[in-house]
Parts: C-alpha cells; sequence; structure tokens
C-alpha cells in the first residue's frame, strides 16, 4: 500500500500559515499559527488533514504594526479572542504533527507554505525565544506552493493560484491563518497529485 513516508524522502508535508504583527520575524509579534497534516489515502493521493488553529499572545516586546493589524484584521486585545503564550500554542500544534511522524514512520515535518519562508521564520524564531526542544519541522527545507502554483498555473499570488486550480475562494475569509492554511494544503494537494495523474498518463501512453 502507498505510503507517504516513501512519497518526500521520509519528509511529512504540513502546511503552515502564520498571521503577525509584521514582517519582521525577530521584532514583530506571531499572532496566529495554524497547522494541516498532509494525509495519503490507501490508493497513493494526498489530502488534507484537519486545520489547527491558535490565537497567540504578543510576546513581551513585540512590535505591532498599525498596518499589519488592517491587513489581517486581528484585534490583539479582543477579550474573545482567548489568545495563548507562544510556548503553549507551539505544544498544542506540534503534538499532533509529533504523534503523525511516530504514525507513518517520516523523520521530519517539512513546512509548506505559500512563500513559505516567511512563515519558516516566523516559526523558527518562535521556537528560538521560547527554547521549544521538540519541534518537528526540518530547520529549513520547505515547499512553496507560491513556486509550485507559478509552475502548475502560472499564478504566484495564493487566490489566483486557487482559482487556476479550479477550487474555491472567498475573499471574506483571507488572512486569517486558518483559512489560508487550508486552502494552500488544498492547492498543494491539488498540484502533486495532478503531476501523479500527468505521469501516470505519460506511463500509460508509452
Amino acid at each position: 500500500m502507498p505510503s507517504i513516508v516513501h512519497r518526500f524522502r521520509g519528509f511529512q508535508p504540513v502546511v503552515v500559515d502564520v498571521e503577525t504583527g509584521g514582517f519582521n520575524a525577530r521584532t514583530d509579534a506571531l499572532l496566529e499559527l495554524a497547522v494541516c497534516i498532509i494525509e495519503m489515502d490507501e490508493d497513493g493521493w494526498l489530502h488534507p488533514g484537519e486545520v489547527m488553529m491558535q490565537h497567540i499572545e504578543a510576546f513581551p516586546g513585540a512590535n505591532i504594526e498599525e498596518a499589519a493589524l488592517e491587513f489581517n484584521g486581528i484585534r490583539p486585545d479582543h477579550p474573545l479572542r482567548q489568545a495563548m503564550p507562544e510556548r503553549e500554542a507551539l505544544r498544542e500544534l506540534f503534538l499532533p504533527v509529533r504523534h503523525s511522524l511516530r504514525e507513518t514512520g517520516c523523520r521530519r515535518a517539512v513546512l509548506v507554505g505559500h512563500n513559505a519562508h516567511f512563515d519558516l521564520g516566523f516559526l523558527n524564531a518562535a521556537i528560538e525565544r521560547t527554547g521549544y526542544k521538540r519541534n518537528p519541522f526540518h530547520p529549513f527545507s520547505c515547499f512553496d506552493t507560491a513556486t509550485l502554483g507559478g509552475l502548475a498555473y502560472g499564478q504566484t499570488v495564493l487566490a489566483r493560484a486557487v482559482a487556476a486550480a479550479g477550487l474555491d475562494w472567498d475573499k471574506s475569509q483571507a488572512h486569517s491563518a486558518a483559512y489560508d492554511t487550508e486552502r494552500t494544503a488544498a492547492l498543494f494537494c491539488n498540484i502533486v497529485n495532478r503531476w501523479r495523474h500527468l505521469q501516470e498518463l505519460e506511463e500509460d501512453s508509452a
């Protein structure tokens, strides 16, 4: 039976999206973090797993740009936001990733993101800041759906790549970590599955 451990050289793709208080991972607040573990069915096709998301308290001394809040719509001080400290959020979201690695036999999780190095930079900064020791993610390798979308559909903007792939896009939900993660996961699976389908067609015609 096909197994994801053999598809990506022992790595398990996990889609990550962050919403932040700016562009500098060292100085700007991490405000939302969402993850989605990519799964493989018994026929070898990829599917997005459950999207898990946490609201995060800005770390002490963190910078938050007003322009960033206008863009993502986050109100850090909203009384119903139920944010948690960075370390607790990492633990809550990394635990199911580590459990999946044990189940699949994969060595590490590899971050999948749209402009992935932005998300990986904020993730790594939070891990370093909190001294978190059980990070399941590879520290620098990643899959970027901006690049893959450009290759597959000629589109590097997430909304346009999703639309070009024939998937739904709800503008009103965009720029929340949970929604962007879900759409990025769908796009990633679509591209990888499409590539496999094209390979099978080529083999059948040979």
